[in-house]
Formats: structure tokens, C-alpha cells, sequence
């Protein structure tokens, strides 16, 4: 090789590399900033980081770090899609920060949210807040709207100076991590994992009460209760009189008709999860039922996910179903019902269900092959010891089921 061939090439690597260096996004911590309505701001914070010559981003929401693997940059443009719920970002560069859409595939429709974000910002609400006037750790009983539609549920904050970290349980589940600040006797609370975009705010009138909330248009208001708690949730959902058992048949992702009679449930502990792809919750609940598959599946346990997809057409359901699939690495089957999560989807499909409050639900069927419990919403890691006190109760139920003869 001639010293000018050598040269010629060397000059041609640098290039590149300085190219795939300009076009790579900067490193750190980032504050973005979702515009759902022309005078709101949710505002989140996210990290890029270098990960194998390639770049992935980790939504900060409290303790969770939300990992999004797929990032790609051509040019001047970005492209962003999250791992789950079937949305993404399609973003141009504007100066070393990024503006464009969120965008959401709700099945039949697509919604479409104005983006943009900033490097080198870790605060999420206020670069300098004010001396917070109260301190609102602790537990309190939040209602949501009134007349028909309240909503009671319960509110868990921690708050350390201005920083508050908490959530709201409900139900049919809850709010995952939210992160805020008070500020003054201002409080602000926003969450975002590519499902949920949440942004609550409200007054703290003093150390016990809370008022002139606000979470998307909606009224909320809250008093402290130490002692607040929701009903018992395998006392909301139930079988119509006289059944004892429920029935179906479903495909699953790769278009084999799976049912309770097949021989893998026959005198097995079955558990039954009503899901989708589109739930952040069913996220929470499938990451906890693929670990309780691995200890209790040797044991007699079987699962079986019943998805409920905003959209009917089986080709669609697949792609998102397998999405989360290979998220999570589920090991047991997930099958594609062929309805949809509202209009009583799941209580058409499984006929025998009396009534069905919302997702996930799941139903809890003994080696006998009938249903022993109802379990309706489900309490995530965000939710701390209301979390760990589930597993600890759903597994001594499973222990129970499984020696009974």
C-alpha cells in the first residue's frame, strides 16, 4: 500500500467517525417536555447512553429507569420507539436539543403529542423551586371527579425537601411511578413510560389536606389517612351464580387454538391473565408473573394470557403481543381473544364472568379446574409494600391450591 492510498484512507475513517460522532445524540441527562394542550407541559427527564457503540435512553420516573433500546439518527432526524404500548417519537434536531411528535397507535386511529427536549437538565419541574410550605409524606384517601364519576383511591407520597416521589392506587391498578416537586404549596406530579403520560397538580392547603387538584381536566382533592386502603380486590370481580368454572378457546401468536381442556392444565394450578399490550399495568403484572412462573411452574402451575388489543385484525394483535413477548421473555402462552378492551369485551368473550371492572384482572382456577379467586387491578413495584404484601399473599394462595387434594 503507497503512503498515499494509506493516507487517503485514514482520512476517509475519520471522517466517518467524526460523521457518526455529530450524529449521535449528547450524552447525559435530558429534560423532555410533552405538550398534550397548548398551555400544558409534562415534563419527564431521560438519560442517553452509550451502550455498545449504540445509543439507548432510560426514562427516569422515581426509582424506575426505563430502558429504550431502539434509537436511531439519520441525519438530521431521530427516531425513537418505545419497547412497549405501540408508540413512538419522530423527532428532528434542533440545535443539540430535539423537537417533534409523540406518537401513539391506538389501532384504528393514531394521536399525535408536540415533543421537545434539552440535554444537560436534570430538574423535572423547576430549576429553582421555592422552600416547600408543607411536607405531604404519608398516606392519603383521594377522590377523583364527582357525582357519577368518583373515584375514591389512595394516594402514597415520600416527600424529601422539594422532591416528591409517590403514586395513586386504584382499583384496577395504579399510577406506576410518579415523580414531582412541591414547591411553595404547590404540588406537581408528572409520569411518562411511553403508555401512560400522566401530569397531576394541585394546592397543598396545609399538612392535611390538598385541594384544587388537577390531573388531565379532572378535579382531585385528598386528606391525610393513615389508615386509607381500597376494597379487597378478589371481592370486585366474580362468576355468575352457579358457575364454577369458565371456558374458552383461543388462538395463540402463532395460530394454534389453545383451551382450558387441552392436557397441559388438566390437574394443574392455572392461572388466567387478562391483558393487553397497551396496559402499563399488564406490564407491571407480567414482569411479577414471569418470575412466579420460574419457581412455582416445576411445581404445578400453568399461565395463560388472555389479550384483549385495541384492534380486532389478528396480524396487528401478533406484532404487539410478540413486542412484549420478547420484552419480557414470557414463557407461557399469550393467545389473541379477538376482542377489544371496551364496549365488555372480556365479558362477552369468557361468558361466564359476572362483571369485569377493568385490566389487568386475573383469575385463579385449583388442580380441580375451578375458580378459587378473582383478582381484580393489580398493585406494582411502585407501589412498595403494597407490592411486596400482594406477592407475599398471592404465593401463600398458590401454596395452598397446590397441596390441597
Amino acid at each position: 500500500m503507497t503512503k498515499k492510498v494509506f493516507l487517503s484512507l485514514l482520512a476517509l475513517a475519520i471522517s466517518v467517525n467524526v460523521s457518526l460522532a455529530q450524529n449521535k445524540l449528547k450524552t447525559g441527562t435530558w429534560r423532555g417536555v410533552l405538550r398534550p394542550g397548548s398551555a400544558t407541559e409534562l415534563p419527564f427527564n431521560f438519560e442517553v447512553k452509550d451502550v455498545a457503540d449504540k445509543q439507548q435512553l432510560y426514562i427516569i420516573n422515581g426509582d424506575e429507569h426505563f430502558n429504550v433500546p431502539d434509537v436511531r439518527t439519520v441525519g438530521d432526524s431521530v427516531l425513537i420507539k418505545m419497547p412497549l404500548f405501540d408508540s413512538e417519537f419522530k423527532l428532528v434536531r434542533n440545535g443539540e436539543g430535539l423537537q417533534g411528535k409523540f406518537i401513539k397507535h391506538l389501532g384504528v386511529r393514531d394521536t399525535y403529542t408536540d415533543f421537545s427536549a434539552v440535554p444537560d437538565v436534570s430538574y423535572r419541574f423547576f430549576q429553582n423551586p421555592e422552600k416547600a410550605a408543607f411536607n405531604v409524606t404519608g398516606r392519603w384517601s383521594a377522590v377523583f371527579g364527582s357525582g357519577a364519576k368518583r373515584d375514591t383511591t389512595v394516594g402514597e407520597f415520600k416527600q424529601t425537601g422539594n422532591r416528591l416521589t409517590g403514586t395513586f392506587l386504584t382499583t384496577s391498578g395504579d399510577y406506576r411511578y410518579l415523580e414531582g416537586v412541591v414547591t411553595g404549596n404547590k404540588l406537581y406530579l408528572s409520569c411518562f413510560d411511553g403508555g401512560h403520560a400522566f401530569l397531576f397538580t394541585a394546592t397543598v392547603k396545609n399538612d392535611n389536606t390538598i385541594t384544587d387538584g388537577n390531573f388531565g381536566g379532572d378535579t382531585w382533592t385528598a386528606v391525610r389517612n393513615e389508615n386509607a386502603k381500597l376494597p379487597d380486590a378478589y371481592s370486585l370481580t366474580s362468576l355468575k351464580p352457579g358457575d364454577k368454572t369458565i371456558s374458552f378457546s383461543f388462538k395463540d401468536l402463532g395460530g394454534k387454538a389453545v383451551s382450558l381442556n387441552d392436557a397441559r392444565f388438566k390437574n394443574k394450578v392455572v392461572i388466567v391473565q387478562f391483558m393487553g399490550s397497551w396496559c402499563p399495568n399488564c406490564m407491571d403484572e407480567t414482569s411479577f408473573l414471569v418470575n412466579y412462573y420460574k419457581k412455582y411452574h416445576p411445581k404445578g402451575v400453568e399461565i395463560v394470557g388472555l389479550a384483549y388489543e385495541r384492534t380486532k385484525d389478528f396480524t396487528q394483535s401478533k406484532r404487539t403481543l410478540t413486542q412484549l413477548k420478547n420484552r419480557f421473555s414470557i414463557p407461557y402462552p399469550l393467545l389473541i381473544t379477538g376482542f377489544t378492551p371496551g364496549n365488555g369485551g372480556p365479558v362477552q368473550s369468557i361468558p361466564q364472568l359476572a362483571n369485569f371492572i377493568g385490566f389487568p384482572t386475573t383469575i385463579i382456577i385449583d388442580k380441580k379446574g375451578e375458580v378459587a379467586k378473582i383478582h381484580a387491578g393489580f398493585s406494582g413495584p411502585g407501589t412498595g409494600e403494597h407490592y411486596t404484601e400482594f406477592v407475599k399473599e398471592f404465593e401463600q394462595l398458590t401454596d395452598k391450591l397446590l397441596t390441597a387434594e
